[in-house]
């Protein structure tokens, strides 16, 4: 037989794939129909993922020796691909909540009255139940990804249940926190064991864009205010556009091709992955009382004041502030950047059908950015065309260190960057890896994302930018910060524009008076699971 052509390679795959799966279903069949036809559609499931890869291995290379291909099969089996195919069956026992407990969450959530949720509790069954072993629940933002938000919520619904998926255009992920949380925690201090390990032991999983991942990081972030802990890690779906929080832990950087696999597989790693721990930040922006920010949703008011400034101000304080405030976990920037960010904002609210998807969302930054002089400096005429320098002061507090210390920003730039993570910008890493001489030159340390430093850096112009982003160039480095100040003053210029984590905004400047914006770490650090 030695004259036989060997099996393709990838026909190979499919028949080791589906095979080493089929033994286990027809044992599974004898024992339960139920579970026979759950396992027949992941059956289904899988034979489509391998379809896919299939088809676009046919496209690129001939097909190999029998020695050769054996080895790659091995190789696969190693990495985990039928490793990764995971039962329905087996995934809703780890992760739904009993019906008693899921139904006065539901309802301590929707009423936010615990009296209300204790009986519907006592309406949605009795009984000693076993806690699941990986409790989960989802927040789902149905608007982002476009099409892909509400399949997404009716694919995750059908796979561990219709409750335990919450829709953030419905449901504030702080009311589950305040109301869905605390009815757990009340009966299990009332001594009820299959509660007190379901809040013990849950995780969340969150499906949108950085903003949103965010958004559920401070909600949850609130249990550390109020000595409510353990807090819950938390795992991504990717549905935004940068999806840098995604991609810095392991998540993926835009929503899986082959989606209805992925999104069980996201739900498996959310249940069984490792936790990671990153910096917070807590930033405090405050304006003059007759400037009035547009609030985006990671900023809240907490109203006026007089303001006490900490060491040397530069220009003239007025009499009484309004004060906003937030949490980061990604970056903070002023300047040119979060303009372009901000009208492409602004844009797809007045006409979504534009902003289609990651590709076209790209193109309009691009064409935003060239409208707005990021890559034409030269006409200097325009007060905005011109660098930072201009309209803002930088102090900074070092490790350790209770002084600010002034720091002076270049000229040339026009983008000011405080970076959290190696992701900026759909994942590229403008600060750079760094080498060990250059570190002890500039007074650095190695950046990593729990090490309670910012790096601070500049943009000069969009041709600067654009060689930082595609990783040709490091970007300005102006100095690392355990704690950062801004004083800006107007001049000439009307507005400012700044964004954190995707969510930019329009910030008027006074001529006559200073604003300021501080950061300083939140003395705890969020917990996200790694999905790698």
């Amino acid at each position: 037989m030695s004259g036989m052509k060997p099996a393709p390679f990838w026909k190979q795959v499919r028949l080791s794939f589906l095979n080493s799966s089929d033994r286990g279903a027809d044992r599974l069949r004898e024992a339960s129909p139920l579970r026979a036809a759950e396992e027949e559609e992941d059956d289904e499931e899988d034979t489509a993922l391998v379809a896919e890869v299939e088809s676009v291995a046919s496209s690129s290379t001939p097909s190999r020796t029998a020695s050769s291909s054996s080895s790659i099969v091995e190789s696969i089996r190693g990495c985990g691909l039928p490793g990764l195919r995971v039962g329905r069956g087996d995934l809703r026992r780890r992760v739904l909540i009993p019906d008693r407990l899921l139904a006065g969450m539901v309802e301590a959530v929707r009423s936010r009255n615990l009296c209300a949720a204790e009986v519907a509790a006592l309406e949605g069954g009795h009984g000693e139940e076993d806690a699941p072993e990986a409790p989960l629940v989802v927040f789902v933002n149905s608007r982002s990804g476009k099409r892909h938000g509400p399949v997404l919520k009716s694919r995750l619904q059908e796979l561990i249940g219709e409750d335990q998926v919450f829709d953030l255009s419905v449901t504030k992920p702080s009311d589950f926190v305040q109301y869905g949380l605390a009815f757990l925690e009340r009966l299990a201090d009332l001594g009820d064991y299959c509660a007190k390990a379901t809040r013990e032991n849950l995780r969340v999983m969150v499906a949108g864009g950085d903003g949103t991942v965010g958004w559920v990081l401070e909600s949850l972030g609130e249990l550390y205010v109020q000595n409510r802990e353990p807090v819950p890690p938390i795992g991504i779906i990717p549905l935004g556009t940068g999806n840098d929080l995604s991609r810095s832990f392991g998540w993926g950087g835009s929503f899986p091709f082959s989606w209805k696999s992925a999104v069980k597989r996201s739900l498996y790693k959310v249940i069984t992955g490792p936790i990671c721990r990153l910096d917070s930040w807590h930033i405090t922006v405050s304006v003059p009382v007759e400037d009035m920010i547009e609030l985006p949703h990671s900023l809240r008011h907490l109203g006026e004041s007089t303001f006490f400034p900490d060491g040397d101000i530069e220009g003239v304080l007025p009499e009484m502030i309004s004060c906003f405030d937030g949490v980061f976990y990604n970056y903070f920037s002023i300047g040119m950047d979060a303009q372009v960010a901000y009208s492409f904002h602004h844009l797809r609210d007045e006409k979504p059908y534009l902003a289609h998807g990651p590709l076209a969302n790209k193109l309009i930054y691009t064409g935003y950015s060239c409208k707005q002089g990021w890559f034409f400096t030269p006409c200097m005429s325009d007060p905005s065309l011109r660098g930072l320098k201009n309209i803002l002061h930088l102090s900074i507090k070092k490790v350790n260190c209770s002084e600010w210390e002034q720091i002076l920003v270049p000229s040339s730039v026009r983008a000011i960057v405080a970076l959290n993570l190696h992701s900026y910008g759909s994942g590229r890493n403008p600060w750079g890896n760094l080498k060990p001489e250059y570190l002890e030159k500039r007074g650095f340390v190695e950046a990593h994302m729990d090490d309670g430093l910012l790096e601070i850096f500049g943009l000069k112009q969009g041709w600067h930018a654009s060689l930082v982003m595609v990783e040709l160039i490091s970007a300005k480095h102006i100095a690392q910060a355990a704690a950062i100040r801004l004083e800006i003053r107007g001049g000439e210029w009307k507005d400012a524009y700044m964004q954190m984590d995707g969510e930019p905004w329009k910030q008027p400047l006074n001529n006559e008076y200073s604003s300021f914006v501080e950061i300083e770490r939140v003395p705890w650090r969020s917990l996200i699971i790694n999905g790698e």
